[in-house]
């Protein structure tokens, strides 16, 4: 069992002796963990680590930081088959993904700003004037679960990149990972103060950064409930946010789309972490004449993703991250059972096999009611609903009916077309037929999906304030 039991604040592991909190097996529900349980004085210690360090660190040059950042890419990727493994344990994601995913994405993010970094333009001229870019702050971050490091890289990078601190409050279900960053980190040139982590739980640790007058940015990626409590938090103090939230989104396949092609390309994406993903296409909508055989073929494609041990190569579907997520996405089979949907494959009972631990059958339901709460709330689980629609006008008012907009697809034989009904979806990113998930584009949502972008030269520009010398 891994003894997660301290903090890391101003260049140094401390040690922890009061509350842990056990981190679970995904596959098991055994405790593998313990992590600690932090209060409010440790996130004091820190912020202010953080502060102190700010004066020297956001006067760092280019390439002081650059250097940081290629050593942190370098134990990102000595350290890959650890946090594959970390990350497949904690939260469930079977190891043959977790690999590129889970342990691959982060040094792909990392990389992504590397090259960033060394040509962004602090500054620029626009008439007489000098417009400088320049580091908002000290920076808490608060982090989700379901893709534990991969979300903490997002933030910390582009955030030291710009010059700023960081505070670090990862997730205490799948805390491991942010320790292995700490420890690599902790082995580069970054001067102490520039990255701190504590741990605990949100309603103290979290609240303590978000309320602290020396934090002047918060970015959160977690639930939209969750990220209300932040945003009215973090107003009091007119602090900077950045909320990445949750996701409702919608699959449309058009009447002359190639049907098994998008059903499968939504299941799959569907299905990704066992639904555990904000992005998750989850509401699939199909021309009413194409529903039944829609869902036939959706029944077919989940069959295949049996749940499984995820350290098995094998393995496509793993369990969730916890137990209360199990049962979370249960209820919802049931709700969805009792509101009139119909159940097309899975349901609530565990797997076949898979009694231990936390796992959930693959579920499809057709002829969903797109005003439901099936159809409308995050159920972040593997539960795909079918909706039929009468005809394209329809398909777009369905797709952009709930308070989310963070991800959708869109399936068409004519790819104008396809691009014409992505450009009225009211989402933050679009799958054209299939499209691949680039890195260096902007992502983030509209609505209740969140407020500002991450990845890329946007994902920089969040941690910047911008200035101006008239001369």
């Amino acid at each position: 069992m891994q003894n997660l039991s301290k903090n890391y604040i101003n260049g140094q592991w401390v040690d922890w002796s009061g509350d842990t909190i056990d981190v679970h097996e995904a596959a098991t529900g055994d405790v593998i963990a313990r992590v600690a349980n932090a209060g409010r004085q440790e996130m004091e210690q820190a912020v202010a680590a953080a502060k102190t360090a700010f004066e020297s660190w956001s006067q760092s040059t280019v390439e002081q930081r650059l250097k940081v950042l290629e050593q942190l890419r370098a134990g990102l990727r000595e350290h890959s088959t650890e946090i594959a493994e970390t990350v497949c344990r904690e939260v469930g994601m079977p190891i043959k993904l977790a690999v590129p995913i889970q342990a691959g994405m982060p040094g792909k993010v990392t990389e992504a700003y590397i090259e960033l970094l060394a040509d962004f333009p602090f500054t620029e001229q626009t008439g007489n004037s000098e417009v400088q870019y320049t580091p908002v702050g000290v920076v808490g971050c608060i982090t989700p679960w379901n893709y534990p490091l991969h979300q903490v890289i997002l933030k910390i990078v582009p955030a030291i990149a710009a010059g700023c601190t960081v505070v670090l409050k990862p997730s205490e279900i799948a805390p491991g990972t942010a320790y292995i960053l700490a420890e690599i980190l902790h082995s580069t040139g970054l001067p102490a103060g520039v990255f701190n982590l504590v741990s605990g739980e949100g309603a103290t640790v979290g609240d303590a950064m978000i309320r602290h007058p020396d934090v002047n940015m918060v970015s959160f990626t977690g639930s939209t409930r969750t990220g209300h409590l932040v945003a009215h938090a973090a107003a009091d103090d007119f602090k900077r946010i950045a909320l990445e939230m949750g996701g409702k989104s919608a699959s449309v396949i058009l009447e002359d789309a190639d049907l098994p092609a998008a059903v499968k390309g939504t299941v799959n994406n569907c299905l990704l972490n066992s639904g555990q993903t904000c992005t998750a296409l989850t509401r699939m909508l199909v021309h009413e004449s194409q529903h039944d055989e829609a869902c036939e073929l959706a029944a077919a494609a989940v069959a295949k993703m049996t749940p499984g041990n995820p350290l098995e190569e094998s393995t496509r579907l793993g369990p969730l991250a916890s137990a209360q997520q199990r049962d979370k996405v249960i209820d919802y089979i049931r709700l969805g059972m009792d509101e009139g949907a119909n159940l097309v494959a899975g349901g609530p009972q565990a797997p076949d096999g898979c009694e231990q631990g936390y796992f959930v059958k693959p579920t499809v339901f057709g002829g969903v009611d797109p005003g439901s709460r099936i159809a409308q709330e995050e159920i972040f689980g593997p539960v795909l609903c079918v909706i039929p629609y009468k005809d394209e006008a329809e398909a777009i008012r369905i797709a952009n009916g709930t308070p989310y907009g963070l991800s959708g697809a869109v399936w068409s034989g004519d790819q104008e077309r396809a691009k014409r009904v992505a450009g009225r979806l009211r989402t933050g990113q679009v799958f054209v037929n299939g499209g691949a998930f680039n890195p260096l584009a902007p992502f983030g949502g509209f609505g209740h999906s969140g407020i500002g972008r991450e990845f890329g030269k946007w994902g920089l520009e969040e941690f910047l304030e911008v200035r101006s010398l008239q001369l």
